[in-house]
């Protein structure tokens, strides 16, 4: 068997674009049909996606959703550079270029079944996903706790929640619809004033609600977080203070998304010692102990 397990999951597909809805700050969600990613897809896995025909350079986008059966996968994007910009003006029927799944994604322990679900802009779509697998395992006991934040507008149309969630600050109350319709709690935080989210940082909302737990139900959290690198560490933190297992999942540029150039490699802890890990394989999920050693 391959040391390299990579190799044997990725899949390379002429995806068809489905559609594309565009949200305030530039932002997109794109549907491909593209049924080989849809069907290996987990949370936390991405995909290299070639923006166009005229950028042979592909760029890597987070999976929000997937459906195996309909053959389609999400993702959720922000408009920011020439690639993503020349993404947003392909329209229903285009054909697109996609590699994947790519990466190590998210894994849950049978033993903690209160997750709390942390993202932070281009962060939130990985959460989507994790969410939507946790849903399936409700069953099993399995109840998700997922906050979200943005310096943009978010891109759905937030509402009032009708999930009582313990500990949160007076007058936060504004949910993703998506995840409300699925049963799943959730709350916004925001340092732009949007109307019933939580003036400040998704770690406060996220205090608020462990403090809010007695001890035996905090032994059931696990914490999973995506987003910028600030707020991994501020998670991390967070995590560690309530010794929580914790996993994130690591945002850096890529060039060839498949390990080759090692032009992600960030600095992890292993039982040998510090080693220079690639993101796109070998993460981009870790361990948020080993990705932040300092971290008291």
């Amino acid at each position: 068997m391959s040391d390299r397990p990579h190799r044997n999951s990725i899949a390379v597909e002429d995806a068809e674009v489905l559609s594309q809805d565009a949200y305030d700050g530039e932002q997109y969600v794109l549907r491909l049909r593209a049924p080989k990613v849809a069907t290996r897809a987990e949370p936390g896995s991405f995909a290299h996606i070639q923006c166009d025909q005229a950028l042979p350079m592909r760029r890597p986008f987070s999976i929000m959703r997937v459906d195996a059966g309909q053959g389609w996968v999400d993702f959720l994007y922000k408009a920011v550079g020439v690639g993503s910009r020349l993404l947003a003006k392909r329209h229903e029927g285009d054909r697109i270029s996609i590699l994947g799944p790519i990466g190590n994604p998210f894994r849950v322990r049978a033993d903690r079944r209160q997750p709390l679900l942390i993202g932070g802009g281009v962060g939130i779509p990985p959460m989507v996903f994790l969410a939507d697998r946790l849903r399936a395992r409700s069953q099993e006991g399995f109840s998700a706790f997922v906050v979200m934040g943005s310096e943009v507008p978010f891109p759905f149309r937030a509402r009032p929640s009708r999930i009582l969630v313990p500990g949160m600050p007076e007058g936060t109350i504004a949910c993703m619809p998506l995840l409300e319709d699925w049963g799943i709690a959730s709350r916004l935080a925001s340092l732009q004033g949007y109307p019933g989210c939580h003036q400040g940082y998704v770690t406060d909302l996220a205090r608020r609600w462990l403090d809010a737990l007695d001890a035996t139900q905090r032994e059931q959290v696990e914490v999973f977080a995506c987003g910028p690198h600030p707020m991994l560490e501020a998670v991390a933190r967070l995590a560690a203070r309530y010794d929580l297992p914790c996993q994130v999942s690591l945002e850096e540029f890529m060039a060839c998304g498949v390990g080759g150039c090692a032009g992600c490699t960030v600095e992890v802890q292993t039982p040998a010692g510090p080693a220079m890990k690639r993101v796109c394989v070998d993460g981009p999920v870790f361990d948020a102990r080993a990705v932040f050693p300092a971290v008291p």
